[in-house]
């Protein structure tokens, strides 16, 4: 995934650049839109598949900053923490969360196709008492690479999210209340 990472880094900071020539043509909510379309894009598409190493993200997050840069004028030695902030843009490392628990509320709600609801659910799950808490089985793995695993993954992401978070049935209900709280996770906390 490295090899991956590395091709979309550079590929965003190709575009960067051009897009720099028309920052003082167009306003910045245009700027807005048009480093969501050709950057942020590129960014969330498979960032699934990259999974905890930081040092996989961190290209990805270097390039999230560039892009908020770009859109607010700042310099390279800003803080981008506000940036990100003002955006209400996530950071890479809790839009992957986002994605992979987004992804098992449609597991559990039955808004996916079977082949990925295969890859998470037990069919035993249904007569245990913890099925009522709508956690997710966890799998045992000996490796790193098998801790990133789609089987592994998503269920220990959802397990880390509060109960009230899990049991929500209303899919948009449900992204509103999880980029609340991981907003809350990255610049509250």
């Amino acid at each position: 995934m490295k090899h991956h990472t590395s091709t979309i880094a550079s590929t965003c900071f190709y575009h960067l650049p051009r897009l720099r020539q028309l920052r003082d043509k167009v306003s910045q909510e245009t700027m807005k839109q048009l480093v969501t379309s050709l950057v942020l894009s590129r960014l969330d598409y498979c960032n699934v598949l990259v999974g905890p190493p930081s040092s996989t993200i961190a290209p990805l997050q270097r390039v999230q900053n560039a892009a908020a840069r770009l859109i607010l004028r700042l310099d390279c030695l800003s803080r981008i923490i506000s940036a990100l902030r003002e955006f209400h843009w996530l950071s890479v490392k809790y839009r992957i969360q986002f994605k992979l628990t987004v992804c098992m509320h449609q597991v559990i709600t039955q808004w996916c196709p079977s082949y990925v609801a295969d890859l998470v659910s037990d069919p035993q799950r249904r007569s245990l008492r913890s099925a009522s808490t709508c956690a997710a089985v966890t799998r045992r793995t000996r490796t790193e690479l098998g801790r990133r695993a789609f089987a592994v993954c998503f269920p220990d992401v959802w397990n880390s999210l509060p109960p009230f978070l899990r049991t929500r049935t209303s899919h948009p209900a449900f992204r509103r209340s999880l980029k609340t709280r991981f907003y809350n996770l990255a610049f509250l906390s």
